[in-house]
């Protein structure tokens, strides 16, 4: 299963790294320049950098495993980025 979401943000690279730093205490986390790939026992979130801010790409085995791993990743984007005054995630699945 796949769900993804776009973040509007200025402070893409910053909010990125946060995320890679925070989670790389906890899982294994890939940190580049333009993306993070943060592996969860439940799935993996690649987040990438765009002109417009985060793009985030969910992939998980099941329902459940991607239920979990949406909220761990949502509800820590949103906590990093509470002084943009953050509004949730508008997710989808691929067409």
């Amino acid at each position: 299963m796949q769900m993804t979401a776009d973040f509007p943000t200025e402070r893409a690279t910053g909010l990125m790294t946060t995320m890679g730093k925070h989670f790389g205490h906890k899982i294994p986390v890939t940190l580049a320049d333009d993306h993070a790939i943060l592996t969860f026992e439940m799935g993996t979130a690649r987040i990438a950098t765009t002109a417009d801010g985060l793009h985030l790409v969910l992939n998980a085995g099941d329902a459940e495993a991607m239920e979990s791993l949406r909220d761990v990743v949502e509800r820590h984007l949103l906590r990093f980025a509470q002084r943009d005054d953050p509004a949730p995630l508008a997710w989808s699945a691929p067409a």
